[in-house]
């Protein structure tokens, strides 16, 4: 599925299933909510801490997508191309980083 796609399924969701757009205000304290939820996953898959005891492992694909669907969600609200605005970003990124991490000692094997 592209980003284009993406972007018209859920705008198509929502008009269908979800009634309509949470505001832009709303959703943005979603967003931060679903990426804690993320957040919480990684530090006890791949930090240092661990889970409760009993405590039901939670999906990782599952939490990625939630905070996908959010923000594709606060990309059609606002009339963001997600798709050309990733592009530009890694044009951006290129022209900008092109040396950078190459030169960088820290990352060097």
């Amino acid at each position: 599925m592209t980003l284009n796609l993406a972007q018209k399924t859920v705008d198509e969701w929502i008009r269908t299933i979800g009634v309509r757009y949470f505001n832009e205000l709303t959703n943005t304290a979603i967003l931060m909510e679903e990426v804690g939820e993320l957040a919480r996953i990684m530090a006890r898959e791949y930090g240092e801490q661990s889970w409760k005891a009993g405590a039901e492992k939670e999906d990782l694909g599952d939490e990625m997508a939630d905070v996908l669907f959010v923000l594709i969600c606060l990309a059609n609200q606002t009339g963001v191309n997600l798709e050309e605005a990733l592009i530009r970003n890694l044009e951006k990124k290129t022209n900008r980083d092109l040396n950078r991490h190459r030169d960088n000692e820290k990352l060097k094997e």
